[in-house]
């Protein structure tokens, strides 16, 4: 029964993956829902961010992890190595952790 789950799982991502190629051509969706497209996955990444940063589990993750990820975005924003975004981020949310501000 395991294996029937897998395979079916398997072929439905399969042909939804395939799906978008092929009908591409046939199918015109307006410009309108375009834009909305393109602006929910921005928005669907922020949510996932901000629900990450401030949550462990359903409670509040302390002030640390949001200052980290906060510290991070600034990095990022400011266009540094992606090697320094991730160290000042970890290193903010360290130096913030051992000074007790979990």
């Amino acid at each position: 029964m395991t294996w029937l789950a897998i395979s079916a799982l398997a072929a439905g991502t399969y042909g939804l993956r395939v799906a978008g190629p092929l009908l591409r051509s046939r199918l015109r969706i307006p410009d309108g829902v375009q834009r909305y497209l393109s602006l929910s996955a921005v928005t669907l990444l922020a949510a996932l961010i901000a629900t990450a940063a401030l949550f462990a589990g359903s409670t509040f993750a302390g002030w640390a992890r949001p200052a980290g990820v906060l510290t991070g975005a600034l990095c990022a924003w400011r266009r540094l190595p992606f090697v320094v975004v991730v160290v000042a981020a970890a290193g903010t949310t360290a130096l913030l952790r051992l000074a007790g501000l979990d």
